[in-house]
């Protein structure tokens, strides 16, 4: 008992007496965190929500840090109370701080589907709007101000950001680009490039936006198909496995239990 208690002792004060010893542990903290080896996946994913700067991944970072120490914590004080050997409680402690890193880390992930989803949901709609816009006779540049102003949703965010980008002195097709990239969606960044080449060689634009608002409508449609028959497999396994085998007993044991009682005498 005492040698699992003087151990995590004698570590958590080496550890105050380095970050003591250093001149700033916080900056010390943010420099390591900065040259995390998947930085990049990491702030790819945060960019997609809109929160790419280096700021935010930092921030993100330091948060899924601590929490993992922090849910290691409880587990660590319990095992040593109870007096179980200090190898037990270093393997829980690091087991339960890896599975609660890793699940931030999934969760960020579903973060970003989620929104991958939602703006592939109302990038017809939006499409549609936009070529009404244009039709009506304003620029390509009014035309998205004018969605991202009275439009909500993560497309009209999008656009917002496009506005932004070209009102600080980004060219308008620069912009596009940035948001085609930003976005992880096959069919946005076929949206992008048909609209950036029209705009810089002239072309139709109306005829590919409205070409482009009939693709996205049909690739939703064949999305909504493709949910509903999943459900429809997952809703066949309570019926298969459950119903189904109880109806069977119920038709099969009348006559069980004739056989039974045949037999018997």
């Amino acid at each position: 008992m005492k040698n699992s208690v003087l151990i995590p002792t004698f570590l958590a004060s080496l550890g105050s007496i380095t970050l003591a010893l250093s001149a700033s542990p916080k900056v010390e903290f943010t420099q390591r965190v900065a040259r995390s080896k998947d930085r990049g996946s990491v702030q790819n994913r945060l960019r997609e929500i809109g929160e790419g700067s280096p700021e935010k991944f930092e921030d993100f970072r330091s948060k899924q840090i601590f929490k993992s120490m922090l849910a290691g914590l409880f587990p660590t004080f319990t095992l040593l109370v109870i007096g179980k050997p200090i190898l037990l409680t270093c393997l829980v402690t690091i087991l339960i701080s890896a599975v609660t890193y890793l699940l931030i880390d999934k969760d960020l992930s579903k973060k970003v589907k989620k929104h991958q989803l939602a703006v592939e949901s109302e990038f017809p709609a939006i499409i549609e709007m936009y070529s009404l816009a244009l039709s009506a006779g304003e620029t390509p540049l009014t035309a998205m101000e004018r969605i991202g102003a009275t439009a909500t949703g993560s497309m009209a965010i999008e656009f917002k950001k496009v506005v932004t980008l070209v009102r600080a002195g980004e060219p308008f097709h620069v912009a596009l680009d940035a948001m085609g990239r930003e976005i992880n969606s096959i069919a946005i960044r076929r949206f992008v490039d048909s609209l950036i080449i029209a705009t810089l060689r002239g072309a139709p634009i109306i005829e590919v936006l409205q070409r482009h608002a009939l693709e996205a409508r049909e690739l939703q449609r064949n999305r909504v198909l493709g949910a509903a028959a999943k459900a429809e497999i997952s809703m066949m396994i309570p019926v298969v496995f459950l119903i189904l085998p109880i109806s069977i007993m119920f038709a099969l044991w009348p006559s069980l239990a004739n056989l039974n009682l045949f037999s018997s005498t």
